[in-house]
């Protein structure tokens, strides 16, 4: 066997700037994740910025003056309307569920069962829950409530006066300032 050093020294130069052309390319590829993180940090900044202006400054701003609202210069306007949020803190939802349960608003609770199957188990799938656990599968169980029909849930209960515990279902209710642009 003979070797032919120049022809293995060039194989081996076009592999290497091959590497080198993937190498950069990599590169490349982390310097725009990095871009992407600091462009979500910026918009998630932006995003508490516009929080504060529209739910604390402009509000109170308002407030002072005695105003609900005003046309902007230009053409949109801007109200202050009341708004309700509600989400169930994790570590509490048993508590939430049960409180419901006990108040009479049981029908805002929903509950889902669901079996996971493997692949080739389509027949298995179709069988109604009580065929499923006699064959030893374990479905699995959810409780909660559709965070749109807590959040209406919490806005008509606060609507009507009604007593609730605010801190259990993570209710908050406030005003903030909505800006509708002008239709054309």
């Amino acid at each position: 066997m003979t070797i032919d050093f120049e022809s293995d020294a060039q194989t081996f130069t076009v592999q290497n700037d091959k590497l080198s052309a993937v190498g950069e390319l990599g590169k490349q590829a982390r310097l725009i994740e990095n871009e992407i993180e600091d462009l979500e940090d910026t918009v998630k900044e932006k995003k508490e910025a516009l929080r504060e202006l529209l739910e604390v400054r402009i509000p109170e701003a308002c407030a002072e003056i005695g105003m609900l609202g005003f046309d902007l210069a230009d053409g949109s306007s801007l109200k202050i309307k009341n708004y309700v949020s509600a989400s169930i803190p994790k570590e509490r939802v048993g508590e939430a569920l049960a409180w419901l349960r006990d108040n009479g608003y049981a029908d805002i609770i929903k509950n889902t069962v669901s079996v996971q199957f493997g692949r080739g188990e389509d027949e298995q799938a179709g069988r109604l829950l009580e065929v499923v656990r006699s064959e030893g599968l374990i479905p699995e169980q959810a409780t909660g409530v559709h965070p749109q029909t807590l959040k209406g849930w919490v806005r008509e209960m606060v609507e009507k006066g009604v007593h609730f515990p605010m801190d259990l279902f993570g209710a908050y209710v406030g005003v903030k300032a909505v800006i509708e642009s002008k239709t054309k």
